[in-house]
């Protein structure tokens, strides 16, 4: 049964789903409301500034809570690299802009090819089925609902990834993946990009089917450096019209 055959035979998934870190790895901020969601919103959305500092006393009554689970926040969004903290000076915003997401992206573009080499030397036909059972409900789902692709499309690459043998890999993997889904969901997927994921995830199947290790590790290479490309043209476009 071909992809799209599949993809009509499965049932779409609503937005509520969401894809699951690879084994070991906490899923932070699993509840919608906790603390450390709503502060992470709050800079990946632009309300707390760039180099803003962080009081912990005054998050803790913005957000009607104690100070402990604020702390505990700011611990997990300095490990992201969204929040600094520096000796006797605080916390602060660590400012999102072209640098900091350039270095997020080329981060992943050294893990990602790894980590994909490995995996093809070790994929069953179960996990090619289930590579071919996400990328059905990518397709179907065709980037109409964003959030719903964003889910889908890490836990394809999750499949890849969640059963090396190197776990600090794969959480840093996790950890960066997680940081550039959050900056990139204020923008649009162009067209040219969408049929780029598509085609690459494609390939990306297929050499795993034909034990082509280096060539997918070729393909993860670019499709990560793609995706951050796509951002950072996003975010000059944006940074252009507010100059302008």
């Amino acid at each position: 049964m071909n992809m799209a055959a599949k993809g009509q035979a499965l049932e779409q998934p609503n937005s509520g789903f969401k894809a699951k870190p690879p084994a070991g790895i906490d899923y932070f901020g699993a509840e919608g409301d906790s603390i450390y969601n709503l502060v992470r919103e709050d800079i990946i959305e632009g309300r707390l500034k760039a180099n803003e500092r962080l009081i912990v006393a005054d998050l803790a009554k913005r957000h009607g809570t104690s100070t402990n689970p604020v702390r505990e926040a700011l611990q997990l969004l300095r490990g992201e690299g969204l929040v600094v903290m520096e000796m006797n000076r605080g916390a602060r915003v660590r400012p999102i802009d072209q640098d900091f997401v350039r270095d997020t992206y080329e981060i992943g573009a050294l893990i990602e090819p790894a980590l994909t080499r490995w995996f093809v030397g070790m994929a069953t036909h179960e996990d090619i089925d289930e590579l071919e059972r996400l990328q059905a409900l990518i397709e179907e789902n065709n980037f109409a609902d964003r959030v719903l692709h964003s889910e889908l499309d890490t836990a394809f690459h999750t499949v890849m990834y969640e059963r090396h043998y190197n776990k600090r890999a794969a959480e840093l993997w996790w950890r960066h993946r997680e940081v550039m889904r959050a900056v990139s969901r204020r923008f649009n997927f162009t067209l040219a990009r969408r049929a780029t994921v598509i085609r690459e995830h494609r390939e990306l199947i297929a050499c795993v089917k034909a034990q082509q290790d280096d060539e997918a590790a070729k393909i993860i290479a670019l499709h990560v450096e793609g995706s951050g490309r796509h951002v950072l043209e996003h975010m000059r476009a944006l940074n252009a019209a507010r100059a302008g």
